[in-house]
């Protein structure tokens, strides 16, 4: 709930934050967390720039600063006997889009300096409001942990490793419990369940009626789901699924443009070495002394290939975006086929 309440605080600027807990039998419970620190932005014209915000507080978990206050928190919280090994950090994401270099970073920080079994939280503040929890838990795969240590993400290397972008995350199973004190609160009703039948309401209106000792309206059923419009959720995750495709298509031009530079400065080289060793030739007829045949080094540069991380990073966001509209289009598909007569009227059922 904290971490819940902290995102959507924070709402559209990135909220981080550190978890404590501990490890047990191999399971990793987590049992609080903490907010970190937040520096103001000075405003510009009167305007709150939102994206320098975010940007400070999405790299906030590897600061200097606030890991002088991470380990001043635990060390308060052993004072009291209170579970206080770091075992992760959590940040807010907005429509599924929590696959940039920044989460990457800080996982690899945590992972690589803490433990390797930490974990990062990423909770999803847009599909939270649509009614559904979107709190999921990931962690850095081994082959990736490798080859970012390395830090070559080239052709050579990507083939040498079969790292794909798929096996950049690996997502954990998540299991939410409340404590004692909520689930006792939980099991009390504020008032006996009713024994008789109830009556169905009237009209659409009588649902929101209260009854004149302002208790509660008995529950009657639920027409949400019965709603045939296209969730602006979805509408959202699709205009974002073309974003990244076309992130994607630029990256891919960038990558054949350089291909076609390396080929043409390898082209210059192939000449150039065979002109040197006719020269050679030549010259060891008449026994002068033969040039040297690796001056090729210092006349030619060859262009320098592009990181494929971003590529890789922007697949796993296409991935990402992917399943979320496969998500939706399940219910959907479902309504629209339950009304296919009422819409085509046309059709009969063969």
């Amino acid at each position: 709930m904290k971490i819940i309440k902290h995102c959507s605080q924070t709402f559209p600027t990135t909220a981080t934050g550190f978890l404590v807990g501990m490890d047990v039998q191999g399971t990793l419970q987590i049992t609080n967390s903490f907010p970190f620190p937040t520096a103001d932005i000075p405003s510009t014209d009167g305007h709150h720039d939102n994206n320098a915000a975010s940007n400070l507080a999405a790299a906030a978990p590897r600061a200097k600063v606030n890991a002088v206050y991470q380990n001043e928190m635990i060390r308060n919280l052993r004072e009291v006997n209170i579970d206080a090994n770091n075992v992760g950090w959590y940040t807010s994401a907005n429509m599924g889009n929590f696959v940039t270099l920044n989460m990457i970073e800080n996982q690899y920080y945590y992972q690589k300096d803490l433990n390797e079994r930490t974990v990062s939280i990423i909770h999803d503040v847009s599909r939270s409001s649509q009614g559904s929890l979107g709190l999921r838990a990931f962690r850095l795969s081994h082959p990736f942990m490798t080859a970012y240590k390395e830090g070559k993400f080239t052709t050579e290397s990507l083939q040498k490793s079969s790292l794909r972008h798929q096996d950049i995350l690996v997502e954990l199973p998540l299991q939410i419990h409340n404590s004692h004190l909520l689930t006792s609160f939980l099991h009390q009703p504020p008032s006996k369940p009713p024994t008789t039948e109830l009556p169905f309401p009237a009209d659409l209106a009588a649902i929101s009626v209260k009854s004149q000792n302002n208790h509660a309206a008995p529950l009657y059923p639920n027409f949400d789901s019965l709603d045939l419009s296209i969730d602006p959720f979805l509408e959202k995750t699709c205009d974002l699924l073309l974003e990244s495709i076309e992130t994607h298509h630029t990256e891919l031009n960038n990558y054949q443009y350089y291909q076609r530079q390396l080929g043409r400065e390898q082209a210059k080289i192939t000449a150039w070495q065979q002109k040197r060793k006719a020269e050679n030739v030549s010259r060891a007829l008449t026994k002068q002394t033969p040039l040297p045949e690796d001056e090729w080094t210092k006349l030619f540069k060859l262009p320098q290939e592009p990181n494929r991380l971003e590529v890789m990073l922007n697949s796993r966001q296409v991935e990402q975006y992917a399943r979320q509209v496969d998500g939706f289009t399940a219910a959907i598909s479902g309504k629209m086929f339950a009304v296919r007569s009422n819409l085509l009227p046309g059709e009969t059922e063969s």
